[in-house]
């Protein structure tokens, strides 16, 4: 979990407005808050459970900066209009648990949601060029294709390019610990008109 503080640490200046999707227990947002006291944080989930832990968990957050949990299905169009304007986005270990489609989906409404100069981190494992690179990987992509075959991991030079295509700009991706990769996107002004 550390990394992922200390990558965001290091992406992030001065202060804004920070949105986690799926969110998950809520551990992550609690150390970026405290590490980043100058941004309000929204912390997110499609479970209920979950929602109820985050805030469970949020309560002592003594700088103040954490709103309550909300409910979002972020592979659902039209999210962001409840979402606007975002100066950071973090997306943790989701998109090889949802589809191809709804990936597109969430980029999409994701792109939206960010406010110009915002900046967008996705975390998680992800082939490279279309290989699995690890045991452990082969695995776990195995056993998720088996339940669902349209899930999966998805390529490395797919969600780049598909990021691109809708108009963010690359500024890094990161070798992560456990095989997985972190890519950091802006949304540029002189990258709208290709949007």
């Amino acid at each position: 979990m550390l990394h992922i503080v200390n990558l965001v640490s290091k992406t992030l200046i001065e202060s804004g407005k920070s949105l986690e999707i799926a969110s998950g227990s809520g551990q992550h947002i609690v150390q970026l808050a405290s590490s980043l006291p100058n941004y309000i944080w929204q912390p997110t989930d499609v479970d209920q459970k979950r929602i109820i832990s985050i805030d469970h968990r949020t309560k002592d957050n003594i700088h103040r900066n954490i709103k309550p949990a909300r409910y979002l299905d972020a592979t659902q169009v039209g999210w962001s209009l409840n979402y606007p304007n975002q100066n950071f986005i973090l997306l943790i270990n989701l998109l090889h648990l949802i589809s191809w489609e709804k990936t597109k989906t969430l980029i999409n409404e994701t792109f939206q949601s960010l406010a110009l100069d915002g900046i967008l981190i996705i975390y998680g494992p992800f082939m490279r060029d279309g290989k699995l690179t690890s045991k452990g990987d082969i695995k776990f992509h195995k056993n998720i294709l088996e339940n669902d075959p349209t899930l999966g991991y998805k390529n490395d030079k797919e969600i780049k390019n598909y990021l691109l295509k809708i108009g963010l700009t690359h500024l890094n991706t990161v070798k992560m610990p456990a095989n997985n990769l972190a890519f950091v996107f802006q949304k540029l002004s002189n990258n709208l008109s290709k949007s």
